[in-house]
């Protein structure tokens, strides 16, 4: 592992006491030359640094197969229709919708798009899909994910100093230190006013850039899963540590200034900020009222009769309907996933 000096120096140009802001730091240490997530070490699973709801089981991707079929004859079943994984990592949300067999994608799996930043990452990538780095130009005609993608994007960070202040990253002595910066411009969403001295909050920006642009170029729908929060003023009341997190290896990792590039980097999403630049979404609910509403009760009643069934002499189809309840327990668990904030914005060009 580099040393914090050796990683910045490696992809910045860090004479002494250089500052950057604290979202540029932010980008290196995940997406630069060798950011956790370009690096390879980044990874979710079991055997990676944590786990998101497809790594739970197939039946996650088995019910977004569902609503991307209702979502694709909605729209009037075009043949130009596209599926756009953003931030799909290894693809586990991918291969457990295709493994379903969605109407939408005609049996051609190329009209499934994996939108992936890491080449590590690119080789686990199954035959037959489109793999991109970045979403294509252009109208994106389909369905847009972005399963736990906007908690990953790049962040300014903004410090109550006796005002709101904003928190760049030095460079001194070997070592990374934050200062604090007068704010040269004013965020797109109200700054708290009574926040204790030392409170932190972040400015979102990229990911509400990011928002607009798909929801410009729309035709169809883009479905965000994250963990969120209503507005921005909530994370000033909360310990800072509560909401700005790191993780390796499935546990709770250093600060974010230390063991740089080894590390996750994650926050909440405040919806505050992205409906005041992106518009209302046309739905928000939890993933668990998403999940009920596009049938994984239904599913799991499927696999309890198919296991009653067969499970004299169980087979692989049988073992996989049984795992339904244990999958489906999981997904729904309002502490856990199943809390996480599902946003839908749906634009049709004319």
């Amino acid at each position: 592992m580099l040393s914090a000096s050796e990683y910045i120096g490696s992809v910045i140009d860090t004479a002494e006491n250089q500052e950057f802001r604290f979202d540029r730091f932010m980008h290196e240490a995940l997406y630069g030359p060798a950011g956790f997530y370009t690096s390879g070490i980044g990874r979710a699973g079991r055997r990676g640094d944590f786990i998101t709801s497809p790594e739970i089981g197939p039946l996650f991707g088995t019910v977004i197969a569902r609503a991307l079929d209702s979502w694709w004859i909605a729209m009037g079943s075009p043949h130009d229709f596209r599926i756009f994984d953003v931030g799909c990592g290894p693809g586990g949300l991918a291969r457990s919708i295709i493994a379903a067999q969605p109407q939408c994608l005609g049996g051609d799996s190329s009209r499934y798009v994996f939108v992936e930043i890491s080449d590590s990452q690119w080789a686990t990538h199954p035959n037959g899909v489109t793999s991109m780095k970045a979403l294509p130009t252009g109208i994106l005609n389909g369905v847009v994910l972005a399963n736990e993608l906007l908690d990953n994007l790049p962040f300014r960070l903004l410090v109550n100093d006796g005002e709101w202040r904003e928190a760049w990253v030095t460079h001194r002595d070997g070592s990374l230190s934050e200062v604090l910066h007068s704010l040269l411009d004013q965020p797109n969403f109200y700054l708290p006013i009574k926040a204790a001295h030392g409170a932190r909050i972040p400015w979102q920006q990229s990911a509400v850039e990011w928002v607009n642009d798909v929801v410009g170029r729309l035709n169809g729908r883009l479905v965000v899963i994250d963990y969120s929060v209503a507005s921005t003023s909530e994370l000033s009341q909360r310990p800072w540590r509560d909401w700005l997190r790191t993780y390796a290896g499935h546990e709770k990792g250093a600060h974010y200034l230390r063991n740089v590039g080894s590390q996750d980097i994650t926050n909440d999403v405040c919806l505050d900020q992205m409906i005041a630049t992106c518009g209302q979404p046309d739905s928000v609910r939890s993933q668990s009222q998403f999940l009920q509403l596009w049938g994984i009760d239904e599913l799991v009643e499927e696999g309890k009769r198919i296991w009653n069934e067969e499970s004299a002499r169980p087979g692989l189809q049988a073992m996989k309907m049984r795992s339904r309840i244990s999958e489906a327990e999981a997904l729904l668990d309002p502490t856990g996933v199943g809390g996480f904030t599902v946003m839908e914005w749906v634009r049709l060009q004319r």
